[in-house]
């Protein structure tokens, strides 16, 4: 209304709706722009805190937490590659070929993330599409990966040239990338349900999906059919 007649104040009014001053166009834009952000932020299960531009150590210590999460992951994904030490002293090429699976895994995992996140945020996702959201990422990862796994088939054995090592490397590239996706959809949906932030915490909860599926698929295939 006091837009379209070009007014500058508004009046403030009481209870008892007595008129006890004014306010200026600009600082109730301000007031009603704060009070969206508050409740935005409170219905992701955030505080003002955790703003962008909070201060430097409440933001180290939010973000420190799951960095030492992460630490701890890392190691479980070592422990993984560990266990196949028989099977990479006998074959070098699984060593380089490793990080490729793992790499792969992570890159699909986090595009869908960021896209659930976003859609999170945007209040796009809700309880009656959940199902269909993964399902369609289920799709989406086994395509991705039936077309990347077969170039990186083809580079592995042009490069080693060993078919049963190229063939093991694209099943395991069509694994992860399935696990990927889907994880993508589910970490965050399940962080948020249980009271995390799915934008700091869910590239730890996915990297260790991918990093322990991608090593666990291929060395083990490879220690299956190889050795």
């Amino acid at each position: 209304m006091s837009e379209q007649r070009q007014l500058v104040t508004a009046a403030v009014l009481d209870e008892n709706n007595r008129l006890i001053g004014r306010i200026t166009v600009e600082r109730a834009i301000e007031i009603l722009k704060r009070e969206a952000d508050h409740r935005l932020l409170s219905s992701r299960g955030l505080t003002d805190e955790a703003d962008l531009f909070a201060p430097i150590i409440l933001s180290a210590k939010e973000r420190g937490v799951w960095l030492g999460i992460n630490l701890v992951t890392v190691f479980l994904a070592a422990w993984v590659i560990g266990q196949f030490h028989f099977a990479l002293d006998k074959i070098v090429a699984l060593a380089v070929l490793m990080p490729i699976v793992a790499s792969m895994g992570g890159i699909a995992g986090s595009q869908t993330l960021t896209l659930t996140i976003r859609g999170l945020a945007l209040d796009q996702i809700v309880k009656g599409n959940m199902r269909w959201l993964a399902t369609k990422e289920l799709g989406v990862g086994l395509l991705n990966g039936l077309v990347w796994s077969v170039v990186v088939a083809v580079v592995t054995y042009l490069w080693f040239e060993n078919v049963g090592l190229s063939i093991i490397i694209a099943v395991a590239l069509i694994l992860n990338l399935i696990a990927a996706s889907v994880s993508g959809v589910v970490v965050p949906l399940a962080l948020k349900k249980v009271g995390f932030d799915p934008a700091l915490a869910g590239a730890v909860v996915l990297t260790t999906v991918t990093d322990i599926v991608g090593f666990l698929s291929f060395l083990g295939l490879a220690s299956l059919f190889l050795l």
